[in-house]
């Protein structure tokens, strides 16, 4: 079992307050990215930070936010490691970084009900209804009844749908 002191439980509410670059409504806690703070010295820590997929380029302004972070706090030295294992999973996000995506008009990803199995991929229908087990639901109306435009949309993580009750497209945060 890990320990963490109260410096380290500090700089881990500090770090994880700083916005994602990509999706600024969300904090790199709701996210799921920051997974810990470790203090190495007087005046250094070690943040260890996950990528929501291998080669996302964000990765690199997350460490840098960070650094600015901590280093306003009076850290002086920041080392920020990339972790790929465990691989971040769209169960990481917070329940509260699932009603900001809502809020800001992308579907938040699903939730699994068993998270330990992998996330199966297929090529599947374009269309959701309400009476599908779990429909991709329109975050500005609510709408079940919704359909797949793109796989891809603005970064590689979402994809595009638009509703069909209401005819607005959204972003889909794809489920990983």
């Amino acid at each position: 079992m890990v320990t963490v002191t109260p410096l380290e439980a500090e700089l881990l509410e500090i770090a994880g307050s700083v916005p994602d670059p990509e999706l600024p409504v969300l904090t790199l806690r709701e996210l799921g990215v920051l997974r810990a703070v470790h203090v190495r010295g007087a005046d250094a820590v070690e943040v260890e930070l996950t990528p929501t997929y291998t080669g996302c380029p964000a990765i690199e302004a997350m460490s840098l936010d960070i650094e600015r972070a901590l280093h306003e706090q009076g850290v002086r030295e920041v080392t920020v490691r990339t972790v790929l294992a465990p691989a971040w999973s769209t169960d990481d996000i917070t329940d509260e970084g699932r009603r900001k995506l809502r809020e800001f008009g992308i579907a938040p990803p699903r939730v699994r009900q068993t998270p330990s199995e992998p996330v199966l991929v297929g090529l599947g229908p374009t269309r959701t209804t309400a009476a599908e087990p779990d429909p991709v639901h329109c975050p500005h109306c609510g709408s079940a009844d919704t359909e797949l435009l793109s796989r891809f949309s603005s970064t590689a993580c979402k994809a595009l749908r638009r509703c069909l009750a209401c005819r607005e497209p959204f972003d889909h945060f794809k489920e990983l």
